[in-house]
């Protein structure tokens, strides 16, 4: 390593390169990293639960260049920001790191005795080559540049050492990024693939998760520690006495013993007896005869009255303790936890970090003078947008799916020997479960949430497939589609925006969700999941707008607001073809309508032509861009009306069904039979107005 200077001494051997971090619960300033330290473990400063553990490990850097980089992440850990930003996370500290490190490799390689201060514009038209034909992906050579503009942007906090010419006065420096210019990048689940994934996750919720806590506390209460031969105290010849009397008991009931195909677990059968593994050597030939007599079951040891029920039919065997079947408790209680989180995912709008962040008792209800529940609220930690890196404390209105989702969750982890204080901490039960994550009862990252995912889409189709039934998650274009935990919020948006008139998983209304989250979502934290419905929504009205000008439905508008119509539907439908827009390119599409919305908005009744001056609907004092609000429309006066086919048809049909109930027998009540035809004559006077043939 070179030498340091004074002023890197002073950087050294006292300065914690976390001092200005908040750090988890159970961590110690002293035992966190310092600035002479070749690692810098980072996991005391990742307070959200579910991130991990990253270390950067300067000893991988070139000699040269390791006191700059340095430098940089304690500047961007702990140090002053530059313009007073925000301090960057713990994850962008540890991306920073590593992109840099691929540049500063290269410059050891290619340029042995040049220091950061005398790379030019020269230099770094080098590097650009180098990652063009390096790595296809732009989206990589975008974050590899962008962590030398980081170094340079930071050149203040790592002073000499650092770089002392722009990268961005390079010439050839950028290149258009096509990740950085989407609204939203994220795949929608086909709709295919999303109704049977939400509906074999509240299968799972509400009739198989009885059977798999069972198993789950069944397991806890069989796990008795033995030492010495001694059970409790007992001494050895105790244990064959009550070994003699399972074995008799076991042959008078008939029930089978513990094992694998056809083969006694005499470990397993030591766990039911409660006594030490080698005592049964002695009866070895005893327990074979009773096997032979009353057969052998993997799924004898938890003795699971399975409840459940799929079709009418018991939807499992049982669970066993075989490590790594489908029938397995590890395996079983592993997609029951995935299966919770997509219910909750699906049903709440709430983002990763968010969601690994409940805990039990998360949940409340608000009930109604009966005492019926009516909405459901969970409280949580929110990131987003938050200066505090620690989060804030918000609520969200979920689905009662999603509120049973949680009890499901609060009772499996009851149920284990040792509760977890997150909801998605890793639920360790059963053989094969493997280690519960460093760090004690922190939730699953968002790496293992991934698999998990895929594991329940597998569990599913094999399930399926073994019990010949027809609704497994089917696969697109040939291929199993690969969910992902950033998916859910994004289908859930497309869905509250569209509004479809089914229902997903027979009873899940999105429309009740659009009111309910919007309504009863904290102010606290900016989630952000209005603006994704809202994107949406303007996606859905673009293309609505585009069909009507290809089709020339606008040309037969009727109602005051129809020339303005037509006016502004023929210029948006020109920008449109000018630049090759249609209604499936998603990124172009929102772009257009943001830049040049032609203020029309398509309902039931009417097509609302939105001018501020002349809306019934809003406040006239009110700002002028912020669009109608359609729910407290007076489209029989309002002179932002404009009629298409469809609204016709409407006005329509709610004439045949005042015609209808006025002719009914015995007759309504005089007031309500006045107002109907009060309310039919406007219908009649709006469509003979307008035009329209009533």
């Amino acid at each position: 390593m070179t030498s340091r200077t004074a002023s890197d001494a002073e950087m050294a051997d006292l300065r914690f390169v976390l001092h200005r971090r908040a750090l988890r619960p159970g961590y110690r300033l002293e035992d966190t990293a310092r600035f002479d330290d070749d690692e810098w473990a980072l996991a005391p400063a990742s307070v959200q639960q579910q991130e991990r553990g990253l270390t950067l490990r300067f000893d991988t850097v070139p000699d040269r260049h390791r006191i700059a980089l340095k430098r940089l992440c304690f500047a961007m850990l702990s140090g002053p920001s530059p313009d007073d930003a925000p301090r960057p996370r713990i994850s962008s500290v540890a991306t920073a790191f590593y992109s840099l490190r691929t540049f500063l490799r290269w410059l050891d390689t290619t340029h042995p005795d040049m220091p950061l201060p005398d790379v030019t514009t020269t230099v770094y038209e080098q590097y650009q080559r180098h990652l063009l034909t390096t790595f296809p992906s732009a989206s990589r050579r975008f974050a590899l540049r962008s962590a030398v503009n980081i170094l340079w942007r930071y050149r203040a906090g790592v002073a000499e050492a650092g770089l002392q010419t722009d990268p961005r006065r390079a010439a050839s420096w950028s290149e258009p990024d096509p990740g950085r210019s989407r609204e939203n990048t994220t795949e929608r689940i086909p709709e295919a693939v999303h109704s049977r994934v939400l509906v074999w996750a509240v299968r799972f919720v509400d009739d198989f998760s009885g059977d798999i806590v069972a198993a789950i506390r069944s397991w806890s209460i069989r796990r008795r520690p033995v030492r010495n031969g001694h059970i409790t105290g007992r001494p050895y010849g105790f244990q064959q006495d009550r070994i003699r009397t399972y074995l008799a008991e076991t042959r008078q009931t008939g029930s089978p013993l513990p094992g694998l195909r056809g083969i006694p677990h005499f470990n397993a059968i030591a766990y039911q007896i409660g006594c030490d593994r080698t005592a049964l050597e002695r009866q070895r030939e005893e327990i074979l005869a009773t096997a032979s007599i009353v057969g052998v079951s993997e799924y004898a040891e938890l003795g699971l009255d399975v409840q459940g029920r799929l079709d009418g039919a018991p939807w499992i065997e049982g669970i066993s303790l075989a490590p790594g079947t489908d029938q397995s408790l590890t395996v079983l209680t592993q997609v029951l936890h995935i299966a919770c989180y997509i219910v909750i995912a699906f049903l709440s709008g709430m983002r990763d970090n968010e969601i690994k962040h409940l805990r039990p008792g998360c949940c409340t209800s608000a009930r109604d003078g009966t005492g019926r529940p009516y909405r459901w609220t969970v409280t949580s930690t929110a990131f987003k947008g938050e200066l505090d890196d620690r989060g804030t404390t918000a609520t969200w209105v979920i689905g009662e799916a999603a509120a049973r989702a949680i009890r499901v969750l609060e009772d499996a982890h009851s149920a284990t020997s040792a509760p977890a204080q997150w909801l998605f901490a890793p639920l360790k039960v059963g053989p094969g479960a493997g280690s519960a994550g460093r760090g004690g009862n922190h939730a699953l990252t968002l790496a293992a949430t991934n698999r998990q995912l895929a594991r329940f889409t597998t569990w599913v189709n094999d399930y399926c497939a073994a019990h010949g039934r027809d609704d497994g998650i089917p696969d697109v274009n040939g291929r199993t589609w690969r969910l992902s935990s950033r998916q859910f919020r994004r289908t859930l948006a497309w869905y509250i925006a569209r509004r479809p008139g089914g229902s997903i998983a027979g009873a899940i209304a999105y429309r009740h969700h659009s009111i309910h989250m919007f309504e009863g979502y904290a102010g606290t934290s900016e989630s952000g999941f209005r603006a994704e419905v809202e994107a949406e929504q303007a996606l859905a009205r673009g293309e609505h707008l585009l069909a009507m000008v290809d089709q020339h439905d606008h040309s037969e508008l009727f109602g005051p607001a129809a020339d303005a119509a037509r006016q502004r539907l023929d210029e948006f439908g020109e920008k449109a073809r000018f630049q090759g827009i249609v209604a499936t390119d998603r990124r172009r599409l929102l772009r257009l309508i943001t830049r040049n919305d032609p203020a029309v908005y398509p309902d039931r009744y009417v097509t609302c032509v939105y001018d501020h001056r002349k809306a019934l609907c809003r406040d006239r004092t009110g700002a002028p861009d912020e669009g109608p609000d359609l729910r407290a429309c007076k489209p029989l006066t309002c002179a932002n009306v404009a009629l298409d086919a469809d609204n016709r048809r409407a006005w329509q049909e709610e004439l045949e069904t005042i015609d209808a109930d006025t002719a009914i027998r015995p007759a309504l009540p005089p007031l309500l039979a006045e107002r109907l035809r009060k309310r039919r004559a406007q219908i009649m006077h709006l469509l003979e107005r307008n035009g329209a043939e009533p």
